[in-house]
């Protein structure tokens, strides 16, 4: 097992290395020009260049990464080109809301998919079913931030249940947390519920026509247990792949969230960053997101060999 895992995390550097890589050169070679943006529009060419000079874009390519690199693998994610505040302070200041709209998504989604899954898929065909079906389509089809402006119209400004917008931290209360993520909350977890809700659906319900769920039907085993400890159980491999994939578009769809209730995280950070093309802040949540996303795909995998010893072999 433990071999396994060491395997594992040996993996996470190449990727992270070709990540870094990746996001580098995207960022230069994509149109624009921090140097122009911090002039202005009415700055003369020898203005701009002084502060490209200045700014160490006048270097190769090869120069700018090799001097990004190395100040990274010491733990200096590099430093804002218009606030001129370490960048991993900047992240600091705004991952609390991120944080809290994340979490709180993946338990909302992963406390109501997996049930409704398992029952869907254990009484297929019935009146649940159908209408998990019918959630799924809406689910996917509605944009994001479409769901998030009627949410914002009907629950804050019709019924006054909740901000337009905003974020409480959790240390000033939890209902006054609560009443900011709560709308969040269920526009970002919509299509992360329903993508495990159907995948958990399709994996309960192909592991109830097998063997041995008949043979522990025939031993008298109550239908409840049945169905969790046996079909669940057997189908968590295709569930926790589905919830590390989701990871991905819960990171996406934390930006646009993010936006649309005004929410000052990361996401909101890395929008700012980009317009102003900072490319230290946007390479360093660009990195932090990857990190993320590979580190909870790390989890997964040892969560397979967990459920599944043949995993490790």
């Amino acid at each position: 097992m433990l071999a396994f895992i060491a395997k594992r995390m040996l993996a996470v550097i190449p990727v992270m290395a070709v990540v870094s890589i990746v996001v580098f050169l995207l960022l230069r070679l994509s149109p624009g020009d921090p140097a122009l943006v911090i002039a202005g529009e009415n700055a003369d060419a020898e203005a701009v260049q002084r502060i490209r000079v200045a700014l160490g874009l006048d270097q190769p390519l090869l120069t700018q990464f090799l001097v990004w690199l190395r100040t990274m693998l010491s733990g200096d994610l590099g430093t804002s080109i218009f606030t001129n505040l370490p960048v991993a302070d900047l992240i600091l200041q705004r991952v609390e809301p991120t944080l809290s709209l994340a979490l709180a998504t993946m338990i909302f989604a992963i406390l109501v998919a997996v049930p409704l899954g398992t029952v869907a898929g254990a009484t297929a065909g019935s009146w649940l079913d159908r209408t998990l079906m019918v959630v799924s389509v809406v689910g996917f089809s509605v944009p994001a931030f479409v769901l998030g402006y009627c949410m914002i119209y009907v629950f804050s400004l019709q019924l006054g249940w909740a901000p337009v917008q905003g974020f409480t931290s959790i240390s000033k209360g939890f209902l006054p947390f609560l009443r900011t993520i709560a709308l969040p909350t269920v526009t970002l977890g919509l299509a992360y519920m329903v993508l495990i809700a159907r995948i958990t659906r399709a994996s309960v319900l192909e592991m109830m026509g097998e063997d041995f769920i008949r043979t522990a039907r025939a031993k008298g085993v109550v239908e409840r247990l049945v169905v969790t400890h046996h079909a669940l159980r057997n189908a968590a491999i295709p569930i926790l792949t589905v919830i590390g994939i989701g990871v991905a578009l819960l990171i996406s769809g934390v930006v646009v969230i993010e936006t649309v209730f005004n929410i000052p995280g990361v996401g909101r950070l890395v929008v700012d960053a980009i317009l102003k093309r900072d490319y230290p802040v946007i390479q360093g949540v660009i990195l932090l997101f990857s990190a993320v996303y590979v580190l909870i795909n790390l989890t997964i995998d040892i969560g397979y060999a967990l459920l599944d010893p043949r995993v490790r072999y």
